[in-house]
C-alpha cells in the first residue's frame, strides 16, 4: 500500500483544486437564488436547473459506463499495454458520446416533451452537448490521474470553474445593467430567458476545456482494440450498474419530483431543495477529492502485504474528518444560510439529513475495493441496486405526503443499506480490521453533539454561534486525544519540515 504520505499529498492537490473549483462554483448558487428574477421563474426556474442537471449526472454515468475504473483496473495490469488500455476507453467512450450527441440532436424536441420541456427542447439540446464532451473529458481527466499529474488535473478543473463563474457574473450582473444604460447593445439579453443562458455558458465553457486536452488527445491512438473491449466490457458492465443505480441514490429524487408533483409546485419545492442540498455538498466534495486521489493508489497497490491494515487506518480518519465537517456546518447553519436567499430556507431542515446520507456514500465507497480489486463488480450492482429500490419507493410513497423532506430520508435510507451490505458481505468474502468501535464512537458523539447543538436557541445569534463552538471544540478535543499518536507524527512531519526549509535558508 503507497504511503499515507503520498495519500495526503495527492489529496492536498486534487483536494485544493477541488475545494476552491467547487466553492467557486457553489457560489452560483447564491448568485442564482438571489438574482433569478421572478419573470424567469423565481424558486420555480431554479428548480427546472435542478432536474435538468440532475438528468446530466445521470446520463454521464451511462455515456462513460464505469470505463475510468475500468482503464485504471486495465492499465495496471502487466499483461496489458496501458497506451492501449487508454485507447479503447477513450475511443469506446467517444464513439458512444458521439452517437448519443447525434440522437439527441435529431429527436430533441421529442425528447424535450417527453421530459416536460415541450417549450424549451434547446435546454435539452445545449446539455445533452455538455454531457457529450464531459463523458469524453472523463476519461482524458483519468489518465491525468493514472500518470499523477494531479497539477494539470487541478488547472483544468478550476480554469473550467473560473470561466463559467466570469460568464455567469456577466449574465445576472453585467447584463442586466447594461441593458438599461445600452439597450441597443443588449438587445439580445432577456431577463425571462436566464435559465437557457444558464445551460449556453456551460456548454461554451466545457467547449473551451476540451481545447486544454490537445496533447493528450494527439498522443491516443485512434481505433479500438475490440479484444481488449470485450474484455473491458465484461469487466465493466458491473460497474455500469453500480454507477446507474449509485447516481440514481443521488439524483433520482431531483428526477422524479417533477412527475410526482407536476407543475409549478413542484418545480418551486424542487428549487428549495436543490439550493439546500448544496450546503450539504462539502461532504460530497471531501468524498470526491479523497476518491480523486485514492482509488489510483488502491489499484496500483494490489499486491502490497499491508494494503487491507492501510484501507482500515484511512477508514476510520475517513469518517473522523467528513464528521468534522458535518458538525461544522450544523454548527454554523446560522451563518451559512445566508448562502442562498431568505426565500428558500424552509428547505434548511433537510441539510444534515443530506449530509448524513452523503457520509455513508463516503463509506460505501471505501467499501468499495474488496469487490473492485477482486473482479467481483457485480456485489456493487447488486447492493447500490437494492438502495435504489429503497430510495425510490420512499420517494414515491412519501413525497407526496412530506415533500423533500422524504428526498433527504430516503437518501438517507438507500445508502445506509448500500453501506451496511457492502460492509458485512465483504467481511465474509475479504475481512478487513476496520475499527468498529472506534468509528461508531465518532459516529455516536457527533450525532450526540448535534442533537444537543439542534435545541441550542437562547434568542442571541452569537450567544448561539459560541455555544455551538464550544461543541465544535469538544469534538476536536476528543479526536485529538484518541488520535493523539497520529497528530503527534504529524506535528514531528511538519516541525522537521519547517527546520529543513530554516536550514536550506
Amino acid at each position: 500500500m503507497p504511503s499515507l504520505k503520498k495519500l495526503v499529498s495527492q489529496t492536498a492537490i486534487y483536494g485544493v483544486s477541488s475545494i476552491i473549483g467547487r466553492f467557486l462554483n457553489y457560489l452560483l448558487v447564491p448568485l442564482y437564488t438571489y438574482k433569478i428574477s421572478m419573470e424567469a421563474g423565481g424558486p420555480g426556474a431554479y428548480g427546472m436547473v435542478t432536474n435538468v442537471y440532475a438528468y446530466t449526472a445521470l446520463l454521464m454515468v451511462l455515456l462513460t459506463f464505469g470505463m475510468e475504473s475500468t482503464f485504471f483496473y486495465f492499465a495496471n495490469r502487466d499483461d496489458v499495454d496501458a497506451k492501449k488500455a487508454f485507447s479503447t476507453a477513450a475511443n469506446s467512450v467517444g464513439l458512444v458520446a458521439l452517437l448519443f450527441w447525434i440522437a439527441c440532436m435529431v429527436f430533441g424536441n421529442s425528447i424535450a416533451v417527453s421530459l416536460g420541456y415541450a417549450e424549451h427542447p434547446e435546454y435539452i439540446r445545449m446539455m445533452t452537448s455538455v454531457v457529450a464532451l464531459d463523458a469524453f473529458q472523463a476519461i482524458l481527466f483519468s489518465q491525468l490521474r493514472y500518470q499523477n499529474r494531479p497539477m494539470k488535473f487541478a488547472f483544468l478543473k478550476v480554469l473550467f470553474i473560473v470561466l463559467n463563474i466570469a460568464m455567469n457574473l456577466f449574465v445576472f450582473l453585467v447584463a442586466p445593467s447594461l441593458k438599461e444604460t445600452a439597450p441597443a447593445l443588449m438587445s439580445w439579453y432577456h431577463p425571462a430567458d436566464q435559465v437557457r443562458y444558464i445551460f449556453a455558458v456551460n456548454l461554451l465553457c466545457t467547449s473551451l476545456i476540451t481545447f486544454g486536452f490537445i496533447p493528450e488527445m494527439r498522443n491516443l491512438r485512434f481505433g479500438i482494440d475490440w479484444g481488449l473491449l470485450k474484455k473491458m466490457l465484461k469487466y465493466t458492465w458491473p460497474l455500469l450498474l453500480l454507477g446507474l443505480a449509485g447516481i440514481l441514490n443521488q439524483v433520482a429524487d431531483k428526477i422524479c419530483y417533477r412527475f410526482i408533483i407536476p407543475g409549478a409546485e413542484g418545480d418551486a419545492q424542487l428549487g428549495i431543495y436543490g439550493a439546500c442540498v448544496k450546503i450539504a455538498m462539502i461532504i460530497a466534495l471531501f468524498t470526491q477529492a479523497f476518491r480523486y486521489a485514492y482509488e489510483p493508489l488502491v489499484f496500483g497497490s494490489q499486491k502490497d502485504k499491508n494494503s487491507k491494515e492501510s484501507q482500515a487506518v484511512v477508514m476510520k480518519y475517513f469518517v473522523m474528518f467528513t464528521l468534522l465537517a458535518f458538525l461544522i456546518v450544523v454548527c454554523y447553519m446560522d451563518i451559512l444560510k445566508y448562502f442562498i436567499q431568505r426565500n428558500y430556507w424552509s428547505g434548511l431542515r433537510a441539510v444534515p439529513i443530506v449530509m448524513m446520507a452523503e457520509i455513508f456514500m463516503g463509506i460505501y465507497f471505501n467499501l468499495s475495493f474488496w469487490y473492485k480489486l477482486n473482479g467481483q463488480t457485480w456485489w456493487g450492482s447488486i447492493f447500490s441496486g437494492i438502495g435504489c429500490v429503497v430510495l425510490l419507493a420512499i420517494n414515491f410513497i412519501f413525497v407526496p405526503h412530506f415533500g423533500y423532506m422524504a428526498c433527504a430520508w430516503g437518501g438517507f435510507a438507500g445508502y445506509g443499506i448500500c453501506m451496511v451490505l457492502s460492509y458485512l458481505v465483504g467481511q465474509k468474502k475479504n475481512p478487513i480490521p476496520y475499527n468498529v468501535k472506534a468509528i461508531f464512537g465518532y459516529f455516536a458523539l457527533a450525532v450526540g453533539l448535534y442533537c444537543i447543538c439542534d435545541v441550542i436557541n437562547t434568542g442571541n445569534t452569537w450567544v448561539n454561534l459560541v455555544l455551538k463552538t464550544l461543541l465544535l471544540l469538544v469534538y476536536l478535543g476528543v479526536m485529538i486525544y484518541f488520535e493523539r499518536a497520529m497528530v503527534n507524527r504529524v506535528m514531528n512531519m511538519v516541525t522537521s519540515r519547517f527546520k529543513k526549509n530554516k536550514t536550506d535558508h
